[in-house]
């Protein structure tokens, strides 16, 4: 198993200076000790997080497109309490190296590297990946190559519509810039380069320090100011393909392996009719919980209820398990 050294986080470096009503439980959750490190994956570094127990059950969390491990940060805290918690950046995002191309089989591999190298293989109790966004997209395939390595998916909010609906979407929404050959433009200081942050598709948030976090944690200082962590070499992916999206309420009932779906009942990419749906593509043996009140970024939206739902999942799968 790859280690590191487990420390407690300094929470002058995991909050922006410009943190609002910081909350009690965020703090204390940023103060949980965590292990940082890098493994490797077909040439590329990739950076993870690792909270909890060895001895205990693994987690592999996995973040959306453009987004990073930290999105989990102050969720995986509350998961350690009873489980071995991996969070990652997938490559080209966050902290983890770049690639000049991101197939599915490449991030599919990212997936299996990063619980063997973190040792949640080792345990007798097979790893349950969490994967919200895009990342459920990445741990499906995954699980399609692979599902005999893990316990079980949770995908959480993974945009999935009617074909119909879809379609309109696509029609009606601005496309993600896709010119891997443009740079990230470069911000003179961090105000005007977080003031251009956003959360894809757009939505308030309901803890306004959550806001701050992800903004800081999306940026980097470089020579002449603040830029995005991301890489422009992601947009060169199998990601967006209309064909692929339009089978993922199939893609979901065929992937073998035991899964459950979280969504927010008020998301845009996942909706209670985007849960009848998956049930009509053939997924009857998979439950569907939404929480109400939460968008597409349920952890930032209710953050306490998430954390509620996954254990619940866990627990059930656990009991079902012993």
């Amino acid at each position: 198993m790859n280690t590191a050294a487990i420390t407690k986080p300094d929470l002058g470096r995991e909050l922006p200076p410009d943190a609002r009503d910081v909350p009690g439980w965020l703090e204390g959750a940023l103060s949980v000790p965590r292990e940082e490190g890098r493994v490797q994956s077909n040439g590329c570094d990739i950076r993870y997080f690792r909270w909890g127990n060895p001895n205990n059950p693994g987690l592999l969390l996995m973040h959306g497109f453009l987004a990073h491990s930290r999105c989990f940060g102050f969720i995986a805290p509350f998961l350690a309490e009873n489980y071995h918690v991996v969070a990652f950046d997938l490559s080209g995002m966050g902290d983890s190296g770049v690639r000049e191309h991101y197939s599915e089989d490449v991030r599919a591999a990212e997936v299996a590297d990063v619980a063997r190298a973190t040792g949640l293989f080792e345990h007798e109790e097979k790893p349950v990946v969490i994967a919200h966004s895009y990342g459920g997209h990445v741990a499906l395939t995954a699980m399609q190559e692979q599902h005999a390595l893990f316990g079980g998916l949770i995908i959480c909010d993974l945009m999935v519509l009617r074909p119909e609906r879809l379609k309109a979407y696509f029609d009606s929404e601005k496309p993600l810039r896709s010119d891997p050959s443009r740079p990230n433009r470069v911000y003179p200081d961090y105000e005007a380069a977080k003031s251009r942050f956003v959360l894809s598709p757009p939505q308030p948030v309901s803890v306004p320090s959550l806001f701050d976090y992800m903004a800081y944690h999306s940026l980097k200082q470089v020579e002449g100011g603040w830029t995005w962590k991301f890489d422009t070499s992601v947009f060169q992916s199998d990601f967006g393909r209309q064909e692929r999206m339009l089978r993922q309420g199939h893609i979901i009932a065929e992937t073998p392996g035991r899964k459950a779906i979280v969504y927010g009942q008020d998301s845009l990419l996942f909706d209670d009719d985007s849960a009848a749906y998956v049930h009509e593509c053939g997924a009857t043996d998979v439950p569907i919980v939404g929480i109400p009140g939460a968008r597409h970024h349920l952890m930032l939206d209710e953050p306490i209820a998430f954390v509620s739902v996954l254990r619940a999942i866990l627990a059930q799968w656990g009991a079902a398990a012993s």
